[in-house]
């Protein structure tokens, strides 16, 4: 194998690469995000880490030496308006009203809209043994949401799959705007930040709520909220979206609420429930199965 094949080879595995960094940040995110509501009230937070998130972005696009003017400025709103600012909110929110484990796994049904919408909407059509790995990881969700289960809050899974149906719409836009247009994908996560973070900074700003109680730890926490979770994690997710289909991506992304219920369970001590772990066992070998149709399929 020469250098060139070598190098090719190892660029054609950097999507799925993402996608375990993206599941193990994003995983843990939910149980920091937990934490973080303990010193901030829900809007302020989600305005926090959005803004941060959106800072970081811009010092990222000015130090690498790329233009900061905004492509395709009606696309991007509608994408911050829904990808951010409507997901971050609803996230939030349903945060507050549930558990993280939990909740992760309700905003976690997106593969599920962004399957049904992705058929619609940009033709992406799902073929032979990939039925059969979608089949196992939405088989996996359903056991460990157990919708028979209706002991929760309400209004969590209500506000939970109004999350993830933001998340999915904003993934198609993301999809059709790229099929449109050549935009930089590092400039489209920064302008689609900031435009996102604008009506949650003004929300906070009207709704009364408690103040925030600052300290070190709390700066930790909304450090590695906007830094690693927001600003780093949206590049990677739109980074894979340009490279695998949307629903491939979606599934494939389901790894993150199990890290998220793993997580979960761990720091506070709670036991597994048999549903829970056969979900995981299902999640993890649809996305096995996904990994091996994506590598017999670049084979050839």
């Amino acid at each position: 194998m020469t250098a060139q094949d070598s190098q090719k080879s190892w660029r054609r595995w950097l999507p799925q690469l993402a996608l375990v960094v993206l599941s193990l940040i994003w995983g843990y995110t939910w149980v920091m995000a937990k934490e973080g509501l303990q010193f901030a009230p829900p809007v302020a937070f989600a305005a926090q880490r959005s803004l941060g998130g959106a800072l970081a972005l811009l010092l990222m696009l000015w130090l690498s030496g790329r233009s900061l003017r905004w492509v395709a400025p009606r696309a991007t709103l509608t994408i911050g308006l829904v990808q951010v600012a409507g997901f971050t909110l609803l996230q939030t929110w349903a945060l507050v009203e549930g558990g993280p484990g939990k909740t992760a796994v309700l905003i976690y049904t997106m593969p599920i809209w962004t399957l049904l919408l992705a058929w619609w909407f940009l033709d992406e059509r799902v073929r032979g043994a990939q039925w059969v790995a979608a089949a196992f990881t939405l088989m996996g969700l359903v056991l460990i949401i157990e919708p028979w289960d209706m002991h929760s809050s309400a209004l969590s899974k209500v506000l939970g799959i109004m999350a993830a149906l933001c998340w999915a719409v904003g993934t198609i836009l993301v999809k059709r705007l790229r099929a449109r247009q050549h935009v930089d994908l590092l400039a489209l996560t920064a302008w689609q930040m900031v435009v996102g973070s604008v009506p949650l900074v003004l929300l906070a700003g009207l709704l009364p709520e408690p103040a925030t109680q600052w300290s070190p730890h709390y700066l930790g926490i909304l450090g590695f909220m906007a830094v690693a979770s927001t600003a780093l994690c949206w590049w990677l997710w739109i980074y894979i979206l340009d490279r695998v289909p949307a629903w491939e991506a979606s599934l494939s992304v389901l790894g993150t609420p199990v890290v998220a219920i793993l997580s979960s369970r761990f720091l506070t001590g709670e036991d597994f429930k048999l549903p829970e772990v056969a979900g995981i066992l299902l999640i993890g070998a649809g996305l096995l199965l996904l990994a091996l149709i994506g590598w017999l399929l670049s084979r050839r």
